[in-house]
């Protein structure tokens, strides 16, 4: 059993790293594409939950461990926690910010934010059927069957989730982006978000954990990028110039500190309740 499962893990491991050089070889040779939404993007963010279903069709595996089903019983708590964990930790964040006068607020406009937020929802639900989620699930049930302790799955989940980005940070995103988060190289910036992955990791694989379903991650993971994103690109808040590192709502020491803590917290709940059910 072991060695198929370190089979299958190593395979798909490798396809994930693979899968979105693949795609920038592609728009190197389609050259005439949209910046941002290429041919070659699509097969970077597709290619990991084709994988992990080929994987599971070929070696006859369990389809639970991709977590498709939403179990919705006893359950529903989660998807509530997963609505709200961005918008707490980022409206702490930005109270921070401004007690310490590192964040200015003075530009923000709420209407037409919300208006934003609400129009990439489904937009955002969709995409991260992709971005990252077989990562949380079939990856994780994998370590899980290896007996590996939850410490190296977040390091090895959420390191993949980053090395996965590389061709996204280092080749796909514009230039204009990364340095409206954090104004620094395309490498640096990748290397801060290795870490933010990593830290952010531990909540996606432990929402997985605690429902055996894909659904809280994605609808986590759908609020953040509606959220934090916008709030930051589309310059609805301003970050004092060398604060970004510590109070951003995407990559600041201080948020991901709070992330990491809300994804312990569910890991404690998942062992305490393992624990009264074992």
């Amino acid at each position: 059993m072991n060695n198929k499962v370190i089979r299958n893990t190593v395979v798909y491991i490798v396809v994930v790293i693979l899968s979105g050089w693949i795609g920038v070889l592609v728009d190197s040779v389609l050259t005439e594409q949209p910046e941002g939404d290429s041919l070659g993007m699509g097969i970077w963010l597709v290619t990991p939950m084709l994988a992990a279903i080929a994987i599971t069709i070929f070696s006859k595996g369990d389809w639970n461990e991709i977590g498709f089903k939403p179990n919705f019983k006893g359950n529903i708590k989660w998807y509530l926690i997963a609505v709200l964990i961005f918008p707490v930790v980022t409206s702490i964040v930005l109270i921070i910010g401004v007690i310490t006068e590192w964040i200015d607020l003075s530009t923000f406009d709420l209407k037409p934010f919300i208006l934003i937020f609400s129009g990439t929802l489904l937009f955002n639900f969709i995409k991260n059927i992709f971005d990252g989620t077989p990562l949380f699930s079939y990856l994780t049930s994998q370590l899980v069957k290896l007996n590996f302790n939850d410490w190296k799955i977040y390091l090895i989940v959420g390191g993949l989730w980053g090395i996965w980005h590389a061709p996204y940070y280092l080749v796909f995103l514009p230039e204009t982006d990364i340095q409206t988060v954090l104004p620094v190289s395309r490498s640096i910036f990748f290397i801060v978000s290795i870490i933010t992955m990593i830290c952010w990791s531990v909540m996606f694989i432990e929402l997985y954990r605690v429902t055996q379903s894909i659904w809280p991650g994605v609808v986590l993971h759908m609020v953040e990028d509606s959220l934090i994103n916008p709030l930051v690109i589309l310059g609805c808040i301003s970050i004092a110039s060398g604060k970004e590192i510590l109070v951003s709502p995407i990559i600041g020491i201080v948020t991901l500190i709070l992330y990491l803590f809300v994804g312990l917290g569910i890991r404690a709940y998942r062992k305490q309740a393992n624990q009264i059910f074992s």
